[in-house]
């Protein structure tokens, strides 16, 4: 072969590449570009994400319903009204609930043994627990002659003031025991109740188990259909 005709290798005329700079990649050797930086921005939504997440359990926090907390044979009925209720023959006994009033007195429901007793579960920051309270007042002036005690569960209060000023706006007479941390309510069978549905009532038979449960806001009428059949036992 002739010397006119003999490859003749090329020579880059790009300037030598500095130590420690991008090596060339891809089918066309082009250098690798720096990649954006892009963990600011999923922190980011991750930010959004966990907001939103913790926006919506504040609100189902504070439900208008639900179902039961997942689980557990309690023997519940759904009626078309939305109140659950239990066969007498399959009813539970209601865990032990004693312990500090709103007003810093002792109370055990256990002591109402006997009596029907009407268990309300609020807080002071729920819209829905004002809507009720009128007629859960309403309704206890109007039983508690006939052997109905109502006792409310205070809860996520991390001030009794606060409690005790909606008590008075509200004028509830009956007494509520000081769950700020939950620490009652965790005490009930899993499935009796919805931890994130309040208000929550149960409705308390004469042997102390529970009868009757809503997991929603109730007028005078649903909460007189809870306590009345539960009443007329003998």
């Amino acid at each position: 072969m002739s010397a006119a005709r003999r490859a003749v290798p090329l020579r880059s005329t790009s300037a030598p590449r500095p130590s420690g700079s991008p090596r060339a990649s891809g089918p066309y050797g082009l250098a690798d570009a720096p990649r954006p930086a892009v963990r600011p921005m999923r922190r980011t939504a991750l930010t959004a994400v966990a907001g939103a997440a913790a926006a919506g359990l504040l609100l189902t926090a504070c439900s208008s319903g639900g179902t039961s907390g997942g689980g557990g044979d309690t023997n519940f009925v759904m009626g078309e009204d939305g109140i659950s209720t239990v066969d007498r023959g399959e009813r539970i006994t209601a865990p032990d609930l004693s312990g500090a009033t709103l007003d810093g007195k002792q109370l055990d429901v256990a002591a109402y043994k006997g009596q029907v007793v009407v268990l309300n579960v609020w807080g002071s920051w729920c819209a829905p627990c004002r809507a009720e309270a009128p007629n859960f007042e309403k309704v206890y002036q109007q039983v508690k002659a006939r052997g109905v005690q109502f006792v409310g569960i205070n809860t996520r209060d991390t001030s009794d003031a606060n409690a005790l000023a909606f008590e008075k706006q509200q004028g509830i007479s009956y007494p509520s025991l000081y769950d700020p941390a939950g620490k009652l309510l965790l005490r009930f069978k899993k499935g009796t109740l919805n931890l994130q549905a309040i208000p929550s009532t149960l409705v308390l038979d004469r042997q102390g188990r529970i009868a009757a449960r809503s997991l929603a806001p109730l007028s005078e009428t649903k909460l007189r259909k809870m306590i009345d059949p539960v009443l007329a036992e003998k």
